[in-house]
């Protein structure tokens, strides 16, 4: 019965949306859920809440209450609107699963299993929001939420039809979440991308430098630039060759840093020969349009670089 799991507080990957920028992407609020059953007397509840991919919410499964991992994370919803939230998602949790996730005969779900959903809205350039509701079975699409009623995926196949089935009477708890995903989660994005603008709006200049890593074989070099320090997250790192990009740059995946910022980094497999004359090209927001470039020493100099712009090196 996974749609039922993902009604009030589903689950998906964050970087299924992108990062948002006000000319071109939206930005989203969303609500991450995992209920693992192994049994018919034992469940694990993991929840979490969302602004693109920065973490605002989580939730305390044995108290069954919302942790506010930001100032701002309330928005601009008053205190009783808040509680009054809460106490819907703990019920959900604590009853309304149990009830009919594993009392039902017809249900039809392996024991052990687990499911997983998504649901919020996602604010476009243009004003728009959009709200989305998706619900996976085993990290599998089984049913979304569409038009006030439970939509099968195919994947799911007869189980996913089944589940949309049990559903149907349930019609009270569908106008419970469609109230939610289409008035109370457009409401709380506006009020939370206002009341956290001076966090969500700052910038953080990136810190970067050169090194060697392992090397790959005989007669190669691993060169790495390293960036970190940076916020926002959206960062354009890569090996050039004067203004011509190595396409064989590697980049890894942003790491968090302990005070919110992002580290990154991008290697480049090279012959040991060639390695003089490359430099690593850093582009972010905070840098006001300023390249920084960190050039590779020749003759195992070692690098250097310089914020290109201003004309100034070190």
């Amino acid at each position: 019965m996974i749609s039922l799991s993902l009604l009030l507080l589903p689950i998906f990957s964050p970087c299924f949306f992108p990062f948002f920028t006000a000319s071109q992407r939206p930005t989203s609020f969303y609500i991450i859920q995992i209920t693992s059953f192994a049994n018919s007397t034992w469940t694990r509840y993991r929840g979490s809440g969302w602004l693109d991919d920065l973490q605002i919410h989580g939730w305390n499964s044995d108290t069954g209450t919302a942790i506010f991992l930001k100032p701002w994370s309330k928005g601009n919803f008053s205190d009783a609107e808040i509680t009054d939230l809460v106490e819907l998602f703990r019920v959900y949790d604590f009853s309304f699963i149990r009830e009919i996730l594993l009392s039902s005969p017809k249900s039809q779900i392996l024991d052990p299993f687990e499911i997983q959903g998504i649901a919020g809205c996602e604010l476009h350039s243009g004003g728009a929001i959009l709200s989305f509701l998706r619900g996976a079975l085993g990290g599998q699409d089984f049913v979304s939420f569409r038009n006030s009623s439970c939509v099968p995926a195919p994947e799911g196949g007869s189980r996913a039809q089944l589940v949309c089935t049990l559903l149907r009477p349930y019609g009270d708890i569908f106008q419970i979440v469609e109230k939610l995903l289409y008035e109370t989660c457009p409401r709380y994005l506006l009020g939370v991308l206002e009341a956290g603008k001076a966090d969500l709006q700052r910038q953080v200049k990136p810190k970067a430098w050169l090194s060697s890593g392992s090397s790959p074989g005989p007669g190669r070099l691993l060169l790495v630039c390293h960036v970190s320090g940076f916020y926002p997250k959206p960062m354009w790192v890569m090996w050039m060759r004067g203004e011509q990009e190595q396409q064989d740059t590697q980049r890894g995946d942003f790491l968090p840093n302990a005070d919110g910022t992002w580290y990154l980094q991008a290697t480049l497999d090279v012959a040991a020969g060639e390695a003089a004359g490359l430099a690593c090209r850093v582009k972010h927001s905070s840098l006001g349009g300023q390249d920084l470039i960190l050039y590779w020493g020749e003759k195992g100099l070692g690098p250097r670089w310089e914020i290109r712009g201003d004309g100034s090196q070190e």
